[in-house]
């Protein structure tokens, strides 16, 4: 039970889902302060996108990749 528990707390999958939209926020972060910095519209208005897209996925696939895992093993659980 005990080495069942360990393996599941170190379980790294998914992780990766979760940090590529990650990724995707920060270089929209990054072309944001650009864009604000340079007075250009047009990098200040894609940056801004790109980092609502990025946030809006990355929230999308936690749910998807870390919550739903957690609701299947509580409703497997609950059969019991």
């Amino acid at each position: 039970m005990r080495r069942m528990l360990q393996r599941l707390r170190d379980d790294e999958r998914g992780h990766v889902m979760v940090g590529a939209p990650s990724l995707v926020a920060a270089i929209g972060a990054i072309v944001l302060g650009y864009g604000a910095a340079g007075d250009s519209d047009t990098a200040t208005v894609i940056g801004g996108f790109v980092l609502a897209a990025g946030i809006f996925v990355t929230g999308l696939a936690r749910h998807r990749s870390i919550d739903y895992d957690v609701f299947r093993r509580l409703d497997e659980l609950e059969k019991k």
